[in-house]
């Protein structure tokens, strides 16, 4: 069943053609996810699917009747209304029927004729078809899945993060049939990710979605959509199937492109020869020429992120942190925190939304000061502090600007020199985008030029915040292999679970309170610990019901009958090969294995054998009391 069509769409911002004649379908049940480079016109063409832009051509048709909702990459509220004012307004057909019911529950309970019986039961037939009846459940669910606490605040107050959040908390209130959204997974935490991942995974949820996040991507969608070059491209498959067969079309189009271009150069020659040769040619062969040409310089090389540091020396002394506090108010940020950095070291921090991530590297940078404790940087340190608010720039500013302001030359890895021009194309700056004003740009680009102001000081201690949000997947790719190489130190906050488990090997864990725990080991490792503590205090917790205990019976049975005996012979033996394939999973998960998927089957493998074991011990117990062995 067809819910969305999409047929020759096209659009221009000046004279930038974004894409061109772009038609598909999304049917139900599907869950897509669309990839393209940024500033190629992604949030553009879900603005336009979505009825929030108009196209330059060609039309977008949905299926009557199914109820859908978008989430923006950035939403956008008017400003003056309170939390409670907002939701009241965007859903006020769903609470005026929830008002009906009421009023006529009340006046059926008081009159009782045959007029408040037939408004009752008009309410009623609202109320099943607005969905109402749990709405307020749903509503009270979601704001504190997604941290929205003060539905008094105003909206004018909220960040940047707090209105993503509460955007995907409206929208997923609606439980719309067909899913429209932008970087979902922008500021939310790791819990948020899974509970949402779980949320469109249902069976009969539609959805299309652009997400940097190669997890959640992998784990959701079952189909993607790429737009290169403004042409699109369907894979039925998952992240790695996509990649699988990108790599095959490219392969193809490079041999074929390079076919063409040896025949354009044996056609060039025949072109060049003297003027008496050419009164001979044919002027097909001619024609055919412009042909071959086309063919041959049609290959467009994709844009690729340059980095390339020359990162100083880092001395001895790197940064010290001793006896650290920190609150505003009543709430506790860092709470006699102590530790000294060492060279090279990779440490990820991770934590709720709102348990002091942020706070923490801004006391480390020098931007905020401590209640009480000492932080001391070594001389040699020059930190590199990626914001995850991004820069403030004016948006009538040109991007080259941005960079001159900072450095007229930059210095390269190889110690070579090149101008600020030459510094913007190695971030995927063309000098066409370069004369382009700052407010024009897409969020992607916003990012990669944020980065790019960071890096141009060489720091040797770097420090990102959220830096995955809103960059393409092969920026995103070009970001951690130069990570991955990167000498000097590196801090790094991050929802992505594929980027903080490939990039940090130790761990900083904001558990609230102030409570910061030092975690040597991977995220894979964290992760799969918190699973068995999960699954042990659930075990725990039934252990500890209550049972009601039946009369105690007088003991009938004496002996094993045949087929317990069979039974209680065959259970010691299956136990011992439960508990062998136990220890043998428990050994590969410690071996340093840093798969995540790989340890997410071992972890659930794991835990099924230790309920297996469990069950079969308790009947060999039960067997045993009558055994005659």
């Amino acid at each position: 069943m067809n819910y969305l069509s999409a047929e020759n769409l096209s659009k221009t911002y000046g004279d930038k053609a974004l894409f061109e004649g772009l038609s598909f379908g999304l049917h139900k049940g599907e869950k897509t996810a669309l990839i393209a480079n940024n500033g190629t016109g992604k949030s553009t063409l879900l603005r336009i699917l979505a009825g929030k832009e108009t196209p330059d051509t060609g039309q977008v048709t949905l299926r009557d009747g199914i109820k859908t909702a978008f989430l923006e990459q950035d939403p956008y509220f008017e400003l003056g209304f309170t939390i409670d004012e907002l939701i009241a307004s965007s859903h006020g057909s769903v609470s005026k029927v929830i008002r009906d019911y009421n009023d006529a529950i009340q006046a059926e309970s008081k009159l009782h004729n045959t007029e408040t019986q037939k408004n009752l039961e008009k309410a009623i037939a609202g109320m099943d078809h607005m969905q109402a009846w749990d709405y307020e459940r749903r509503l009270k669910q979601l704001l504190n899945l997604f941290s929205i606490t003060d539905t008094s605040a105003q909206i004018d107050v909220l960040s940047g993060g707090e209105k993503k959040r509460l955007a995907l908390a409206l929208v997923l209130l609606d439980e719309p049939e067909l899913l429209i959204l932008d970087e979902p997974t922008n500021h939310l935490d790791v819990d948020m990710i899974e509970w949402l991942e779980a949320y469109l995974s249902r069976a009969n949820l539609t959805l299309l979605m652009v997400t940097h996040d190669r997890y959640f991507l992998d784990r959701v969608c079952n189909h993607i959509l790429e737009m290169s070059h403004g042409q699109l491209y369907y894979h039925n498959g998952n992240y790695e199937y996509f990649l699988q067969k990108k790599a095959e079309r490219d392969e193809i189009t490079q041999v074929e492109t390079d076919k063409a271009r040896q025949l354009m150069k044996k056609e060039l020659e025949w072109l060049r020869r003297q003027p008496k040769a050419r009164t001979h040619k044919s002027k097909s062969r001619i024609q055919a020429f412009d042909g071959i040409k086309e063919k041959a310089t049609s290959l467009k090389k994709e844009q690729e992120l340059d980095l390339q540091l020359n990162v100083t020396r880092i001395g001895g002394k790197i940064l010290e942190i001793e006896h650290l506090k920190k609150s505003y108010g009543n709430t506790k940020i860092v709470e006699d925190f102590s530790y000294i950095f060492k060279k090279g070291e990779r440490i990820g921090i991770i934590g709720k939304n709102g348990s002091g991530k942020t706070s923490f590297l801004n006391l480390i940078t020098g931007n905020e000061k401590p209640d009480s404790g000492r932080i001391e940087t070594g001389q040699t340190v020059v930190f590199g502090y990626y914001r995850q608010t991004g820069i403030k720039l004016a948006d009538d500013k040109k991007v080259i600007d941005v960079v001159k302001e900072i450095a007229e030359v930059v210095q390269m890895g190889d110690g070579n020199t090149i101008s600020a021009s030459r510094f913007l194309e190695l971030f995927m700056f063309p000098p066409e985008v370069q004369y382009k004003q700052v407010g024009l740009l897409s969020g992607g680009e916003k990012r990669r030029l944020n980065l790019l102001t960071v890096l141009i000081k060489n720091p040797n201690f770097l420090i990102l915040d959220e830096p995955t949000n809103d960059l393409d997947l092969l920026v995103l790719n070009r970001l951690e292999e130069f990570l991955l190489n990167y000498s000097g130190c590196l801090i790094l906050v991050s929802h992505d679970r594929y980027f903080l488990n490939k990039l940090t090997d130790h761990l900083f864990i904001f558990e609230g309170t102030g409570r910061v725990r030092d975690y040597y080991g991977s995220y894979a490792k964290y992760n799969f610990e918190k699973e068995q503590e999960k699954r042990l205090d659930e075990k725990q917790n039934k252990q500890q019901l209550p049972v009601t205990k039946k009369p105690a019976r007088p003991k009938v049975k004496t002996k094993l009958s045949f087929n317990e005996q069979r039974e209680y012979e065959s259970l010691e033996k299956e136990i011992e090969q439960l508990e062998k394939e136990k220890a043998e999973a428990e050994t590969l998960m410690n071996s340093g294995i840093e798969d995540y998927e790989e340890l997410n089957k071992l972890s659930s493998r794991i835990g099924e054998l230790m309920e297996l074991i469990d069950t079969k011990t308790l009947r060999w117990i039960e067997l045993d009391e009558f055994s005659n062995t």
